[in-house]
């Protein structure tokens, strides 16, 4: 690493720490089954092994929610009603939770509501449509292997046990990164040509990134400008701004993580980067410092340091 570069590196990192996720995104791919059913499937229950638990606090969605989940749904429940009532529950020997997000837009949470340390949520009257559903792990944020049962029979545990019910909680920043990004979906590989790959936008927007926690600053709009979907090598992946202007750069990465940086280039523009980067989605915000409003801009995605 060249000694400028070095320098401008270690100056980032102590900016580029990961600042965790508002709140699960119901609308990105699920980690480990989409499944389509109708009232009176065969095979009661339907399971789906899994692994519970993430790095997100489930009480970020409501103080009724538990436990520890992962950013994207684990199953998709895409699910045709009828006459029979819904049964979601988990079977592990750890200590799990459940939270659903239901074809209504409401958050449906349970801890333990399976007579036991695992969770369970029915409906009655269930809709028909979508279902998303996290499987959290209580205490930390550690994997655990798990099934999810979906089953319309009765496990008996209802009787004695009442679900929470919890009213859709919004993230409250205004920044939606499962929005549609405004500029450019980008998919690219390890070793891509040419590099810098670059996509002219306008940084800026009306909401305050500070919102995201610390490090991150500046004005961003609400969707993403750029989305990276990216298949991961042996090479670190940089994100840069170039612009008259003084740029941040806020990248939500497939971990879920916020990772944020102002002047990290060494001058008005910043720099975000993975030394090891993960494959998966990066939503990515160009932000205008200190004031609403928006200037052109470039973002720049490379696999090279400053100066090569």
């Amino acid at each position: 690493m060249k000694p400028l570069a070095q320098m401008l590196a270690t100056i980032a990192t102590l900016a580029l720490l990961p600042v965790a996720a508002q709140a699960q995104d119901y609308g990105a791919d699920p980690t480990y089954a989409t499944v389509d059913l109708a009232a009176g499937f065969p095979d009661d229950p339907y399971t789906v092994d899994l692994s519970s638990g993430g790095s997100i606090a489930a009480s970020t969605i409501s103080e009724e929610c538990q436990g520890y989940i992962a950013n994207a749904p684990d199953v998709r429940l895409n699910y045709d009603a009828g006459d029979f009532p819904l049964y979601l529950a988990v079977a592990s020997d750890a200590d799990t939770t459940l939270v659903v997000n239901g074809p209504d837009g409401q958050w449906y949470c349970d801890d333990d509501g399976n007579g036991s340390l695992n969770p369970l949520v029915w409906f009655d009257a269930p809709q028909d449509g979508q279902y998303d559903i996290w499987v959290g792990t209580y205490s930390d944020s550690s994997l655990h292997s798990a099934v999810l049962s979906i089953s319309e029979v009765s496990t008996g545990a209802e009787a004695d046990y009442s679900v929470d019910y919890v009213e859709p909680v919004p993230t409250g920043t205004g920044i939606d990164f499962g929005a549609e990004p405004t500029y450019e979906t980008v998919s690219l590989t390890s070793g891509f040509t040419p590099d810098p790959y670059t996509v002219s936008l306008a940084a800026g927007g009306d909401n305050d990134a500070g919102q995201l926690g610390e490090p991150c600053t500046g004005y961003v709009a609400s969707a993403p400008d750029v989305r990276l979907n990216y298949e991961a090598g042996t090479l670190p992946l940089f994100f840069r701004t170039q612009s008259d202007g003084d740029t941040t750069l806020a990248v939500n990465g497939p971990d879920g993580q916020w990772y944020c940086d102002d002047d990290g280039t060494g001058t008005t523009n910043a720099q975000v980067w993975f030394d090891a980067p993960q494959s998966g989605q990066y939503d990515i915000f160009v932000g205008v410092f200190g004031s609403m409003g928006t200037h052109p801009a470039t973002l720049e995605i490379s696999e090279l340091e400053m100066g090569e």
